[in-house]
């Protein structure tokens, strides 16, 4: 485990995943980050790529040939290097190797960097196209939130707020985690989610194309919470494992197959293509207060 701090916060990170394990407040000493209780679900916050979700029987189709993913990908399952640490920063590479080739046949290098400012953290994914042709790929986050932050509080005392007003539907999951061809209304005109664990019973809400660039965890009890901000994701998850003490905030770059998939990888939604030599870098942050 690494980690790194400064006066307001403090955080840790594995090498395995480079997810994060700690999200700590020195300023109220409160921990913002889930357990991990594997009773409900033994991850705190991982990567997810090169895809995002599921694939529908977990294969996709490149260029005639079938290749094999798990859910949301390889990375967070991978050991990554430590490739820079400073002060107030920590950076972690994944390069394309034997094993992921096996899976995904691009070559990439894949560096992630949590920084520190005030009672900020910030995480940079930064995927770099080092193959001769172009790659296909998909990025996001995972990072579950504790809730109740507060032993004096509970689930249901919390919400979230987006900045915008939004009128969107939301997206149904299959049973087999496949995105349905039919929308749901879900936000009309507001921009607030009431946070009861019954909410995640089916799964996750998954948005497209949202408004709003920021989301903030409040409660009615007292002023602990958090300012989630993202920018450039084109798709939100929000999550939590049944009647758990967690909620996930998940900006995407891409989705899980649809139902109807023709399982071609140039045809996927959501996956962004790379030119030789060609930089992606998406970054998402939180302001503990």
């Amino acid at each position: 485990m690494i980690q790194i701090e400064n006066k307001h916060i403090s955080i840790s990170v594995n090498p395995m995943g480079a997810e994060l394990q700690s999200l700590f407040c020195k300023d109220n000493q409160l921990e913002y980050l889930w357990s991990g209780d594997p009773a409900f679900w033994g991850k705190k916050s991982p990567v997810l790529f090169p895809i995002i979700g599921g694939l529908k029987n977990n294969t996709y189709k490149h260029k005639g040939v079938s290749y094999q993913l798990s859910r949301h990908g390889f990375a967070r399952d991978m050991e990554f290097t430590l490739s820079a640490k400073s002060n107030d920063s920590i950076s972690f590479t994944l390069n394309a190797n034997e094993q992921t080739l096996k899976h995904y046949p691009f070559m990439f290098r894949f560096t992630i960097t949590y920084s520190l400012h005030k009672s900020v953290l910030s995480c940079n994914y930064q995927i770099t196209n080092i193959d001769i042709k172009p790659i296909f790929v998909s990025v996001g986050a995972h990072p579950a939130f504790k809730v109740p932050l507060v032993n004096e509080t509970a689930f249901e005392d919390y919400y979230l707020q987006f900045d915008t007003m939004e009128t969107a539907d939301k997206w149904p999951l299959s049973p087999e985690g496949l995105i349905q061809t039919t929308p749901v209304p879900f936000f009309n005109n507001t921009n607030r989610i009431n946070l009861i664990k019954e909410l995640f019973y089916g799964d996750a809400l998954v948005f497209k194309q949202l408004k709003s660039n920021h989301i903030s965890l409040l409660n009615s009890k007292n002023k602990h919470g958090f300012k989630f901000e993202y920018q450039h994701f084109p798709y939100m998850g929000i999550w939590s494992a049944k009647n758990a003490d967690f909620v996930c905030i998940e900006p995407w770059c891409g989705i899980a197959d649809s139902v109807d998939t023709t399982g071609e990888l140039n045809q996927k939604e959501g996956m962004n293509i790379l030119t030789p030599g060609e930089l992606m870098s998406r970054t998402w942050s939180v302001e503990l207060f």
